[in-house]
């Protein structure tokens, strides 16, 4: 039975929410599905992914074809890196420690991208937010001046007016 590792749709329409899922090749894409392996939302930025990297590898060493899509997701968590680690444990070339230690200062790495990605997509928001607000402070200036002037120039206008008849 050939087993395939890919996306199973779920959500609403316009608003895709996918599992990650180990399935037979037969069968439908919302289907029967073997295992679970986690959940892809693209609807968030950056988008949000849980995956049981464990569980994903141990599908890929069983032999088991990532999709296209599923195999960018994998990959961006780790899962083929691991794979690959592991293929070298399998080889000789590399001790369960040594894939460990890899692994995780690839997570940590990895990690600290997203994180600043996340910054920056916060920073540009409360730039705009402030660019905004600065923009609406200048237009309320602006209107407030134009109000102000005419009421002054009213004001002297019937003073002046009032002094001339005195005289």
């Amino acid at each position: 039975m050939p087993v395939k590792i890919r996306l199973q749709r779920h959500g609403k329409k316009g608003k895709p929410f996918y599992w990650i899922v180990a399935a037979d090749a037969r069968a439908k894409r919302d289907g029967r599905y073997l295992e679970k392996l986690g959940i892809y939302n693209p609807n968030t930025n950056p988008a949000t992914i849980e995956l049981n990297v464990d569980g994903a590898v141990t599908w890929l060493q069983n032999g088991a074809q990532p999709t296209d899509t599923a195999r960018a997701i994998l990959s961006y968590k780790g899962a083929m890196y691991k794979n690959h680690l592991l293929g070298g444990v399998r080889k000789g070339a590399l001790t369960e420690e040594q894939v460990d230690e890899k692994f995780t200062a690839w997570i940590e790495a990895k990690e600290g991208k997203v994180q600043g990605k996340v910054e920056s997509l916060a920073q540009a928001e409360a730039d705009a937010k402030a660019k905004a607000f600065e923009a609406e402070k200048a237009v309320n200036e602006a209107r407030i001046a134009a109000n102000a002037p005419v009421v002054e120039d009213a004001a002297e206008d019937a003073g002046e007016t009032a002094s001339g008849e005195e005289e």
